[in-house]
């Protein structure tokens, strides 16, 4: 009898998920299912798209709709799954001229992702407030530019940070506004964090740390105008917020799918729920963290291509597991190289560990070749295990 499996999400894990099932169930009946218009394409490039580093949204898809016809699956474009009935193995789908189908599944894949998380701002609904998530985003938001003068990112996490940058790099006047008192403040210690910090304002980012967008101005045409920071007013043609990705978990909980305490869906090392035949993957999902065992969100596109292929393994019949990640990320910034893996002092106290760090600064080339960079390692030690449970690097080149 054929396997009939469906995937709900079409980047990272889903597609991940998809080509490892195909791979594992050569005539298996495979349903990917996405609300969005583009399947397939690296959400992580968008900022570099805005920043004229990659030439355009196009050159993100990784895998275009004839990869999808060549692996033989039936890829469902804007269409939205309204339901999923765990009894009957069944999910509700609407397409985008109204039309409902059922689809039976014997096997269910949720790649649904995260959604941008904006904070209760008054303001938030004013023309000229955008998030960051999706190519249609990035596209409004490369149109925007084509006028603004300035702007103003809210959060100065990876996303913020890279998007201000390319905000910068288009002659934007720019300010980036942070609750917490660093940049980065999930990837990089506060030491590692003030060097990044620097080197961004040095060439021209505006960067306030510590202090909260009170409101989002507006004009008579309720168009942003600015923001209010502790009552001082930043002038801004644009604000884009940056403040996070929430697990996409409404469908699985309405399910009956059993939620984790990170707010991700909980999974065992197979990325199966808590419903036989059911997996999850991706940002939706929970991940343990290698260090400490612990539940976590990774929310990045390597651990999300590396569950999705687990889950479609699993799904198609096979076996597989996913032990866990460390978190590990890179960015750059302007021409600054940064880099991340496991824990930070931070996560660590958080975490009980006791914490040794050393830091070493050199360069990226001998002394006498010229053209080198100043780099900055730094290593973080479980006091106690003395072994390595954390790393940051920062560099002015590869």
């Amino acid at each position: 009898m054929v396997r009939k499996i469906v995937i709900i999400g079409a980047h990272a894990a889903g597609t991940d998920a998809a080509s490892a099932a195909r791979k594992t169930d050569r005539s298996a009946e495979i349903t990917v299912i996405t609300h969005q218009s583009v399947a397939g394409y690296s959400p992580c490039g968008i900022p570099f798209v805005l920043g004229r580093h990659i030439s355009s949204f196009e050159d993100l898809v990784v895998f275009p709709p004839s990869f999808y016809k060549m692996m033989k699956m039936d890829l469902r474009l804007e269409t939205t799954v309204k339901k999923i009935n765990v009894e009957d193995k069944t999910v509700e789908i609407e397409d985008k001229n109204g039309k409902n189908k059922i689809l039976q599944y014997d096997s269910l894949v949720i790649a649904t992702g995260a959604y941008p998380f904006v904070p209760p701002i008054k303001g938030k609904d004013k023309k000229g407030v955008y998030t960051l998530r999706t190519i249609d985003d990035g596209k409004r938001i490369n149109q925007a530019l084509e006028k603004a003068k300035s702007a103003v990112v809210i959060g100065a996490g990876l996303i913020g940070l890279e998007t201000a940058v390319a905000l910068v790099e288009r002659g934007l006047k720019t300010t980036v506004v942070e609750l917490l008192p660093q940049v980065c403040p999930a990837m990089l210690d506060k030491d590692i964090a003030r060097i990044v910090q620097k080197s961004l304002e040095e060439r021209g980012l505006n960067i306030i740390t510590g202090k909260g967008v009170d409101e989002i101005l507006g004009n008579d045409h309720d168009h942003v105008s600015g923001v209010s920071v502790s009552g001082e007013e930043i002038p801004a043609d644009l604000v884009i917020v940056a403040t996070g990705v929430r697990p996409n978990v409404q469908l699985a909980r309405d399910a009956g799918i059993k939620i984790g305490e990170t707010g991700g869906i909980k999974t065992n090392m197979r990325m199966e729920t808590s419903v036989k035949n059911v997996y999850a993957a991706g940002d939706c999902a929970e991940s343990i963290n290698i260090i400490t065992k612990r539940p976590m969100l990774s929310q990045l596109g390597t651990t999300a291509a590396r569950q999705g292929k687990v889950a479609g393994i699993n799904a198609a019949g096979g076996y597989a597991v996913f032990t866990g990640c460390l978190g590990s990320c890179v960015t750059k910034l302007f021409d600054l190289e940064i880099g991340a893996t496991g824990l930070t002092e931070f996560t660590a106290a958080r975490a009980g560990i006791e914490t040794v760090a050393g830091t070493i600064t050199s360069k990226t080339r001998a002394d006498y070749y010229p053209g080198g960079k100043q780099i900055r390692v730094k290593i973080l030690v479980d006091k106690d295990t003395e072994r390595i449970i954390g790393g940051q690097i920062i560099g002015g080149e590869e």
